[in-house]
């Protein structure tokens, strides 16, 4: 019996590799990507750089506590909101943030931050920063982006803040 058994096995193994070798003989082969040509549109990886080079903006911003180094990742009509410890809302226009930036925030220049998402769809776009000891703060940052005028930019911010480690 454990002999039939290795044999059916071996036999099913031989079977399958046969026909995958045929299904890669009778394939299409493919286009190569680009091949050499130039490309006249942008694609999702240059808007992915972009989006991280304005989130990126922010994040050394936040390390160095200078909102002047932030201010171009945000649309003038941004928002900002989270959670106040009483459990309401708080936040309001952008302004906000680059005043508790300026006024509440120490020079990190070794917190930990990364971008953990980005997610495009056409000029929409959503993106998560986690960040550690930021100020002695750790949070989480959820952004909103837009592309305007051919330019990603953030139009709303929303955030978790957790005990620092």
């Amino acid at each position: 019996m454990k002999a039939t058994f290795l044999k059916t096995l071996i036999f099913a193994a031989i079977a399958v590799g046969m026909g995958a070798t045929a299904h890669a003989a009778d394939a299409p082969t493919r286009p190569q990507a680009n091949q050499g040509k130039t490309m006249s549109k942008p694609t999702y990886v240059q808007d992915y750089q972009a989006i991280s080079e304005v989130l990126n903006k922010y994040i050394e911003g936040c390390k160095q506590a200078k909102s002047s180094i932030m201010k171009s990742a945000f649309s003038p009509q941004a928002t900002m909101y989270s959670v106040g410890p009483d459990g309401k809302l708080t936040g309001g226009a952008i302004p906000i943030l680059f005043e508790g930036i300026d006024k509440d925030f120490r020079p990190s220049p070794d917190a930990a931050a990364a971008i953990t998402r980005i997610e495009i769809v056409g000029t929409a776009a959503s993106a998560r920063i986690d960040a550690n000891d930021m100020s002695g703060i750790s949070f989480t940052d959820f952004f909103h982006l837009l592309k305007v005028d051919g330019q990603w930019t953030v139009v709303s911010k929303i955030f978790q803040a957790h005990a620092a480690p």
